[in-house]
């Protein structure tokens, strides 16, 4: 038996390749031991069977940036109730055309970008890439979020009005928003810089009880037919 060494180390042995070559092939998902595909180069090898995937290119991985639709009841913090529990491979929606090959690796150092309230569901971003973080950090508060609110009860007379330009928030004005009937009981908002519980006590300061809320767009990107509990990558072509 031989003795143990990197994964990295072996491969350039094989190939032959430089040390950073087999760095990328191994971080880029190309690299098999006994058949199992190993993302890290520092995994240690012995007498495994090493293999060079078809197609195998050595080049720096882009980071990603997934979309999630969060089921409600699912929390958006690190517990085991978390969102983030959700970004598997076996959750990605099997639609996903974007062309980006699935590594485990595009599940480390994830930002979410968008969190929702426990009790609500929708469209959730999580994502690598510090220009997306930075665009969510700097200019969130300008993207439009669009919400379909199920309710009941009675609403008051000129309750939508009062919705769309007179209520006040945790001590503030809450600025002006668009907020239509889509049918009897649902309600479509489209808002800026939504506050948490914001939604809920505008739907109850005019009579109204909330069943349930979804997020269906946040600026131009829509969650469209994404399933409950499953994601996809944002392709290189859509932005917000």
């Amino acid at each position: 038996m031989s003795e143990a060494e990197r994964l990295s180390k072996r491969l350039t042995q094989l190939l032959p390749c430089s040390r950073r070559e087999s760095e990328l092939y191994i971080e880029g998902g190309w690299v098999t031991v006994d058949g199992k595909v190993i993302e890290e180069p520092q995994h240690k090898v012995r007498d495994e069977k090493i293999e060079l995937l078809p197609g195998a290119v050595a080049q720096t991985l882009p980071p990603v940036t997934i979309l999630l639709h969060k089921p409600a009841g699912i929390g958006c913090g690190l517990g085991a109730n978390s969102a983030m529990q959700l970004l598997t491979l076996a959750n990605r929606a099997s639609d996903d055309a974007c062309g980006i090959r699935p590594l485990q690796r595009h599940f480390q150092r994830l930002d979410m970008l968008t969190p929702l309230e426990t009790d609500s569901s929708g469209l959730v971003v999580f994502s690598q890439g510090r220009s997306m973080i930075r665009l969510f950090k700097d200019d969130g508060q300008t993207l439009e979020h669009e919400y379909l609110v199920e309710v009941s009860g009675q609403i008051i007379e000129h309750g939508l009005k009062r919705i769309a330009h007179g209520l006040g928030y945790k001590g503030t004005i809450l600025p002006p928003c668009k907020v239509s009937w889509q049918n009897e009981t649902r309600l479509r908002f489209a808002l800026k810089a939504v506050q948490p519980g914001q939604l809920r006590f505008m739907c109850e300061s005019v009579g109204l009880q909330v069943v349930s809320i979804r997020r269906l767009r946040i600026g131009r990107l829509a969650m469209a037919k994404l399933p409950v509990g499953q994601w996809r990558y944002l392709t290189q072509h859509e932005r917000f």
